[in-house]
C-alpha cells in the first residue's frame, strides 16, 4: 500500500531498487552492442537505444511501485504518469548520464534517479553502469557510498585543487567554456573533464576531486548528484547569489567555494551562449 506521505528513506529504497535494475539493463545492452537512436541539441549530442529502453523500464517500475507519482525523464519528458500535484512526489531521471562515454565504451556513465517532494529533492541515487559504484543520499540523512559517509575534500588552497568541469554540445558555448578553462587553469592544480555530471557531483562529494563547476545542467543532471554533494557538506550554488541551475552549478567545500566562486565570476563563467 502506498503511503500518502512517504519518508525520504522509503523513497530512497525504491530509487535504489529501480536504479540497480536499470543499470543492469544498460550494462547488458552495452555488452550486446549499442547504436545511436537519435540526436538532441546537436549532431554530437546523441541518444542511444539504451537511453530509451532504460527510461521506459524505469517508468514502468515506478508506475508499478507508485502509480500516482510524476516522472521527469530526459528522453521522454514527463513520461506517462502526468504531473504531480504541488505536494506530490516527482521522480527525476537521467537513464544514462554520460551517453557519449557509454557509446564509446568508457566506464564513466550512470543511472541517476531522485525523488522530489513538494518541489524539494529528498532522496537520490547515482549508480555507475560499468563499475557498480553507487552513491546515495537523503535530505538530512547524509551522503553515502558502500556504507561510508561522505564529507568532501579537505583541501583549502585553490591553487592545489583538482577541479572537474564539463562542456556543452553547442559549438559557441563550448568555445566560451574553453576560454574560461584556459583562464582558470593557471590558478588551480588541474582540470578533469569526465563527461557525466551526476558522477562528477558524486566524486566531489567523496573528495576524489576537490571541486566541480559546469554551465548548462538540466534538472536530471543535477537532482540526485546535487543532493549527494549537499549532504556531504558541500556548497552547491550558482554564481552571485543565484541557486544552482542551468546558468551554473558550483559544488565545492566551503574553504574552496569562495575563492573558486570569485574566480568564476571574474571569468563570466555563467555568461556566453
Amino acid at each position: 500500500m502506498i503511503t500518502a506521505t512517504p519518508t525520504a528513506r522509503e523513497l530512497l529504497t525504491i530509487a535504489v531498487d529501480v536504479a540497480r535494475e536499470a543499470a543492469a539493463t544498460a550494462y547488458r545492452m552495452r555488452v550486446e552492442g549499442v547504436s545511436v537512436a537519435a540526436t538532441k541539441s546537436t549532431v554530437t549530442d546523441v541518444v542511444t537505444a539504451a537511453d530509451r529502453a532504460v527510461e521506459r523500464q524505469v517508468l514502468a517500475a515506478l508506475r508499478q511501485r507508485r502509480p500516482g507519482d510524476a516522472v521527469l525523464g530526459e528522453e521522454y519528458g514527463a513520461g506517462e504518469t502526468g504531473p504531480a500535484d504541488a505536494d506530490g512526489v516527482r521522480w527525476i531521471l537521467d537513464p544514462i548520464d554520460g551517453t557519449v562515454n557509454y557509446l564509446y565504451g568508457l566506464p564513466y556513465c550512470a543511472v541517476s534517479l531522485a525523488a522530489e517532494v513538494a518541489g524539494e529533492v529528498v532522496a537520490g541515487v547515482v549508480r555507475n553502469v560499468v563499475t557498480g559504484e553507487e552513491w546515495t543520499a537523503t535530505l538530512g540523512g547524509g551522503a553515502w557510498r558502500d556504507g561510508q559517509r561522505l564529507s568532501g575534500s579537505a583541501a583549502t588552497d585553490l591553487g592545489q585543487a583538482l577541479v572537474a568541469t564539463g562542456f556543452g554540445y553547442d559549438a559557441a558555448r563550448r568555445a566560451h567554456q574553453a576560454r574560461v578553462v584556459a583562464e582558470l587553469i593557471p590558478h588551480i592544480r588541474d582540470i578533469r573533464r569526465m563527461g557525466a555530471a551526476a558522477l562528477d557531483l558524486c566524486l566531489v562529494a567523496e573528495g576524489r576531486v576537490d571541486a566541480y563547476y559546469e554551465k548548462g545542467l538540466a534538472a536530471w543532471d543535477l537532482a540526485a548528484g546535487g543532493l549527494v554533494a549537499r549532504e556531504a557538506g558541500l556548497l552547491v550554488t550558482g554564481l552571485s547569489g543565484r541557486p544552482a541551475g542551468p546558468d551554473m552549478v558550483l559544488a565545492a567545500p566551503p574553504a574552496l567555494h569562495g575563492p573558486l566562486h570569485a574566480r568564476l565570476v571574474d571569468l563570466d563563467a555563467s555568461g556566453g551562449p
